[in-house]
């Protein structure tokens, strides 16, 4: 377990210099992302569905703000279209970061890891406790990101991987666009029970598994 974290740990500290970077320079905050639909909304109402994509899409290289992204994506296309350019700009981050790290991930991995015998642990750790991390992954800022990466280096299958992505994202991504379907600038309580609920939601999920995992 313990190359498997270090491993994780780096991926983290990557992607947490990559946040810490985009607050410096002030990239895709949650009022740029709300001027950038606004804007896409004056044009062409059409141009939103493409601009949630494409937001989202950079959550791989940049730190977005998903779910405040989600919730503007149903207030300004509706449920379930907002739900639906939410999944499709997730899933495409998602898959770009693993196809990335299926690929050029072993290097990485050769350069931190040196024991070959560690390196074939963290594929078997990964395939034990991974399924669960992708899962609940959406509890923890980054935590989708790095699972990504993570499956993309261990070689697991992408069908595998992609059942657990869509068990843990369907839900959230239906559930955050809806509310935000159903909110206004006016009424914003249904966005704001929806966040909390997700996170709450997660949060006793991750609990659980912990709790399981030190009971083995």
């Amino acid at each position: 377990m313990r190359p498997l974290l270090k491993i994780m740990v780096a991926l983290t500290l990557i992607f947490i210099a990559i946040f810490l970077l985009g607050q410096f320079f002030g990239l895709l905050t949650v009022d740029k992302v709300r001027v950038l639909l606004e804007t896409a909304q004056q044009t062409d109402p059409t141009y939103i569905f493409a601009a949630v994509i494409i937001i989202l899409l950079l959550d791989i290289i940049l730190s977005v703000p998903t779910l405040a992204t989600i919730l503007l994506a149903g207030f300004f296309l509706g449920f379930p279209l907002g739900a639906a350019a939410g999944l499709a700009g997730l899933t495409l981050a998602m898959l770009t970061g693993y196809m990335i790290s299926r690929k050029y991930g072993d290097r990485a991995i050769n350069l931190l890891i040196k024991n070959e015998t560690e390196r074939t642990e963290i594929a078997t750790s990964f395939a034990r406790n991974g399924p669960a991390m992708i899962m609940l992954a959406r509890a923890v800022p980054m935590a989708p990101e790095v699972t990504a990466c993570m499956a993309g280096v261990t070689h697991m299958p992408l069908m595998r991987y992609m059942i657990f992505y869509a068990l843990g994202t369907l839900p959230y991504v239906a559930i955050a666009a809806y509310a935000g379907s159903i909110s206004s600038p006016n009424d914003p309580k249904p966005a704001i029970f929806a966040g909390l609920g997700l996170y709450a939601a997660l949060w006793i999920g991750w609990y659980i598994y912990q709790h399981r995992q030190k009971s083995r």
